[in-house]
């Protein structure tokens, strides 16, 4: 399916973080029959409504976005809410796709499936030798369960589905809600914080000795669209930057950027999550051509620049 122009393509999520920069990719692609909708309009969860979805739309393509995700504590806090909504918007978005034979699923997945300790750089192949970080594991669960249904529907059914394994994005427009966002716009949002009320230090979650990769959000949407494109195989793809930087370095470049003069105190009585994260990427540069472009620390300056100009009130 190397052309996508002219599909009919349904982006679940469309209006999100992640995918509004899909959605931007595929109309820079020259796509025009993008079917986006609010979660108002249609509840995934619910199969009546994912069929009501299917029936108006008529999808040919669907990108498979929406997901209920949080950092470590919203996951600690609604472990039961992020494996139930998470489990049924999957199943029931692919199963309609099955009965409206639509062309092509692409479904994304999380490097939250990993087990707790994958040997680093994180292979697809190791996805199943373990099980996942206690903190994310309801979430990460939820999300695996999708690439057997996957799996399953491409051996009975012949539906062309591919999963993609997608590490921590961050960009201007994240959700920088302290009950919701992750480590990124979190550590951003208490540097502010600090600056506007003057203080002395921030407290951070953890030790600081925990390592994340972080993907740009343009470079996962471009990802994303050349799979679309180009990738056909059953077997998971990770898409990721291929690098990694421990969670204490992270704070300490975000407050170097956002000019916070405070210290940084480090609360070890909260965890740390999965000891390390990075993903080994070379399965969609050779597949489809993928590799991150954007420097680590220009995205970062450019997400804090955002975050200055439309949510900071200093």
């Amino acid at each position: 399916m190397d052309s996508l122009v002219g599909k009919r393509i349904l982006v679940t999520g469309g209006a999100g973080f992640l995918g509004s920069n899909v959605v931007r990719e595929l109309q820079q692609l020259g796509c025009k029959h993008l079917l986006i909708f609010r979660s108002s309009e249609y509840d995934l969860r619910s199969p009546a409504e994912t069929a009501r979805l299917f029936r108006d739309t008529r999808p040919e393509v669907v990108i498979h976005l929406a997901a209920v995700v949080g950092g470590i504590g919203a996951n600690r806090a609604n472990p039961g809410r992020f494996f139930y909504e998470n489990l049924m918007m999957s199943v029931e978005v692919i199963e309609q796709a099955r009965i409206h034979k639509v062309k092509k699923v692409v479904a994304i997945g999380t490097v939250c499936a990993y087990p707790k300790f994958t040997p680093v750089p994180f292979r697809e192949e190791d996805l199943w030798n373990g099980y996942p970080e206690e903190t994310n594991a309801p979430y990460g669960i939820a999300k695996k369960a999708m690439l057997v249904q996957a799996q399953a529907y491409r051996q009975q059914y012949g539906l062309n589905s591919i999963y993609l394994l997608l590490v921590n994005l961050y960009g201007p427009g994240d959700s920088f809600d302290p009950e919701q966002s992750h480590v990124i716009p979190a550590l951003i949002k208490q540097c502010f914080d600090g600056i506007r009320s003057g203080a002395d230090h921030i407290t951070l979650w953890g030790t600081g000795s925990a390592s994340r990769e972080f993907l740009y959000v343009e470079d996962c949407a471009r990802a994303i669209v050349l799979a679309t494109q180009h990738y056909n195989q059953p077997e998971p793809v990770n898409i990721g930057a291929g690098r990694e930087i421990s969670i204490r370095a992270l704070a300490e470049m975000i407050r170097e950027i956002t000019r916070f003069r405070g210290e940084l105190r480090w609360d070890s009585s909260k965890p740390d999550g999965q000891p390390r994260r990075c993903l080994d990427v070379s399965k969609a540069a050779r597949e489809f051509g993928f590799r991150a472009q954007t420097d680590f620390r220009a995205g970062l300056t450019r997400t804090i620049e955002w975050y200055r100009e439309h949510c900071a009130r200093l």
